[in-house]
């Protein structure tokens, strides 16, 4: 990026030329230069109004065209040279049009700010990047429902307070996160109709002089509406916000579940196996199996919340319209979308070479007492109350723990001592492996609730 200095497309009024300090903090196209499609994208749209309102002739709309085409081709293919003299993307490609097709080149602000031009181009942006992260999160939803499905059957200890609390369904469990995902989904479509409110064509702060069509551009462009005030338009950035509430809940969904993967990787669970594409070793100790991406994927959730707290506070004081404050308002989003990105394809590749230890699942479900609650629903259906069967599960628990005995292997007669109620179908209501099918209401780990969740979810994927 060149440093090369010139006169400023602003500068009628200034007499001296910026400092380096004030071009430096300035200057925002050594990231803005991203929207570089959705900038061009614009200006072909608001060139089509202008021709269509008399401003410029159908020649000189064709020639604003073509060298916009061929700017943007420069700059895919990496031979563009931008300046940070001109600020931003927007005056970088306005400069060199001006400079490859003359005067005419100067004609295509007419009717437009740059306030108004900015507003469109990140709301563009936000709209055509969520598009990929949501091919993205379908993605992911379809390997967390790949998963349940290959290891419908395997039990599992399901937690609370991370003890051991009752047996679920594997399934049941990842399920859970494929939920959640639905749920972010849905938040990155409102955040994505939250963009679709054209601010072309307000101006600065005012609106324009003209006549501008705005409801031509917003057909051009593919907005839904137009924004009805002109000080809204350029000042509102709720939308950003939007979209960096949904990253945040979604870092946060993402890493929690991280978390279960490192627990569950660990040789003291040792329910899962990560792939050694997804796990890295150490420099000392040569037996590490590291469950790095998880654990990074976990860490980056941080800097999405931590963006989403640098775009409230920078907004949180700001008069109405404009601010140049605002110019903040972009990096926090640039790297939102590049982490969730990151994340996603990281989560992805996890998943998909993830190898599931039924047999330690399988014995984890016989550390504490995980059917102890089967036992005082068991007692319900003989006709106590729950609160005395609660008592009576409970002495047997302590009588085990007590006792050193096994709380699995109890017979009949022994746990006729704590209720003359129990009999010999106490065996199977001990079984933690009987215990899921036992779980009726709708939404439960039982197996046709599992297969139910399943194909409601796949209805997601469509």
């Amino acid at each position: 990026m060149s440093d090369k200095k010139e006169k400023k497309l602003w500068g009628g009024r200034f007499s001296a030329a910026s400092s380096d300090i004030t071009e430096r903090i300035s200057a925002s196209v050594h990231f803005d230069s991203r929207m570089y499609k959705q900038d061009i994208r614009g200006s072909i749209a608001h060139a089509k109004m202008l021709a269509s309102i008399g401003i410029l002739s159908e020649d000189e709309l064709q020639a604003i065209i073509n060298g916009l085409v061929e700017i943007e081709k420069e700059i895919d293919e990496g031979k563009f040279e931008f300046l940070r003299s001109r600020e931003d993307i927007h005056m970088n490609i306005e400069a060199t049009l001006t400079e490859r097709i003359g005067i005419l080149g100067k004609k295509l602000h007419t009717g437009r700010s740059r306030n108004d031009q900015v507003a469109t181009d990140f709301r563009m942006y936000i709209i055509d990047e969520s598009a990929e992260i949501d091919q993205l999160l379908k993605r992911l939803l379809g390997e967390l429902i790949s998963l349940a499905e290959k290891n419908i059957d395997v039990i599992m200890p399901g937690y609370t307070h991370m003890q051991v609390a009752q047996p679920v369904r594997f399934s049941h469990h990842i399920l859970a996160y494929a939920w959640q995902i639905t749920r972010d989904r849905q938040r990155l479509s409102q955040a994505v109709a939250a963009c679709k409110r054209l601010p072309l064509g307000s101006g600065a702060l005012a609106g324009v002089n003209y006549s501008s069509n705005r409801k031509f551009i917003k057909d051009e462009l593919n907005f839904d509406d137009i924004i009805m005030n002109s000080m809204d338009a350029v000042s509102d950035r709720d939308f950003a916000l939007d979209f960096l509430y949904f990253a945040t809940v979604l870092g946060i969904h993402l890493s929690r579940f991280c978390e279960e993967l490192v627990l569950w990787s660990s040789s003291e669970f040792n329910f899962i196996r990560l792939s050694d594409s997804v796990t890295t070793g150490s420099s000392i100790m040569p037996q590490k199996r590291n469950p790095d991406v998880a654990e990074l994927i976990r860490g980056k959730s941080g800097r999405l919340t931590g963006n989403l707290i640098a775009l409230l506070t920078v907004l949180k004081g700001l008069p109405m319209t404009y601010n140049r404050d605002m110019q903040e308002d972009k990096e926090p989003v640039f790297d939102s979308i590049d982490t969730i990105k990151l994340c996603l394809e990281g989560m992805i590749e996890m998943l998909s070479t993830m190898e599931i230890n039924r047999e330690k699942m399988k014995e984890g479900l016989y550390r504490n007492f995980s059917t102890a609650t089967d036992i005082a629903d068991y007692l319900v259906k003989k006709g106590i109350s729950f609160r005395e069967s609660h008592e009576i599960s409970g002495s047997i628990v302590k009588y085990c723990e007590e006792n050193n005995k096994d709380f699995f292997k109890l017979s009949p007669a022994e746990l006729r001592n704590f209720s003359p109620l129990i009999d010999e179908e106490i065996v199977d209501v001990l079984d933690p492996l009987k215990s899921v099918e036992r779980k009726l209401s709708e939404g439960g780990t039982s197996l046709s609730s599992v297969q139910k969740q399943i194909v409601f979810l796949k209805s997601y994927l469509g």
